[in-house]
């Protein structure tokens, strides 16, 4: 038993060691068959190569899969309700194709983690603890916009008044049970493949930090965040500085214009991590 014990930890631990230029290449081609998927755009596919070349390349295939845990799910996912939904896709700044922007806001945060570990100032348990919690406030986020259009009447930040779908701040049951669902699923493989092999701690410390973060991704959207409005459309966007439904110039209505989606994004997913490192 204890030599099964001792080879299943290694089996764990060697996911955590870098593929080295095969993670280069692998990461290569992961980003030009999404780019080829028209999930990713031109500038996307360069980033996520670069991101992926560092997860794979340097930190192992354990952050592979986590990579992938993310991206697959939540780029299908954003394919399949931006083809059915009809009300709140006008407020999105972005489409379902990730740009490089997008790309280092979502995986930027572990990235910066296997560099840390890869350079001997994080240790390789709180480095994935970290990762995967950014990893899981990124899945979070997406999974409840994307999920949380549908319901009818969601409201400013769950608990306020009523606000149209799509609205930054906007919180429904629907979105809120996608975000769980979605850090919970992070969280699941963060335990699977944690470094000295599975704990179930750690699925729960991933899940409440990923959640966290998209709670204050709502937060920052209904507070700081630039929100532009379309004199044509008579309708708030994030959308700026055209209004891709008419072309017409937004004007800033409420929020600060350096605040985009972009930077509301990576400040959740940093708010995640701390999280992570407190609990």
């Amino acid at each position: 038993m204890e030599r099964i014990a001792a080879l299943v930890v290694f089996s764990f631990r060697s996911g955590h060691t870098g593929l080295g230029v095969g993670g280069w290449l692998l990461a290569l081609g992961i980003a030009w068959a999404a780019y080829r998927a028209r999930a990713l755009s031109r500038s996307g596919a360069l980033a996520a190569w670069v991101e992926g070349g560092v997860l794979l390349g340097w930190g192992g295939w354990a952050w592979g899969v986590v990579l992938m845990a993310f991206f697959v799910p939540s780029s299908l996912l954003s394919r399949w309700a931006q083809a059915r939904r009809h009300v709140g896709i006008e407020k999105f700044a972005k489409g379902s194709q990730r740009d490089a922007w997008q790309v280092l806001a979502n995986g930027g945060w572990p990235t910066l983690m296997v560099l840390a570990q890869h350079w001997g100032w994080l240790d390789p348990e709180l480095a994935w603890r970290l990762g995967t919690a950014a990893f899981a406030a990124a899945t979070a986020d997406t999974w409840a916009t994307e999920l949380g259009v549908f319901h009818p009447r969601p409201r400013w930040l769950l608990l306020g008044p009523p606000v149209a779908p799509g609205t930054s701040g906007g919180m429904s049951p629907w979105g809120t049970a996608a975000a769980l669902a979605g850090a919970a699923w992070i969280g699941l493989w963060a335990a699977i493949l944690a470094p000295n092999g599975p704990q179930g701690r750690l699925l729960l410390t991933v899940t409440l930090a990923g959640l966290v973060g998209a709670v204050i991704d709502s937060l920052l959207g209904a507070t700081v965040q630039g929100m532009y409005y379309c004199p044509t459309c008579d309708k708030e966007t994030e959308q700026h500085p055209i209004h891709r439904r008419c072309g017409t110039r937004t004007v800033l209505r409420r929020g600060w214009p350096w605040m985009n989606n972009d930077v509301v994004n990576a400040l959740s997913i940093a708010a995640a991590m701390l999280v992570a490192a407190w609990v």
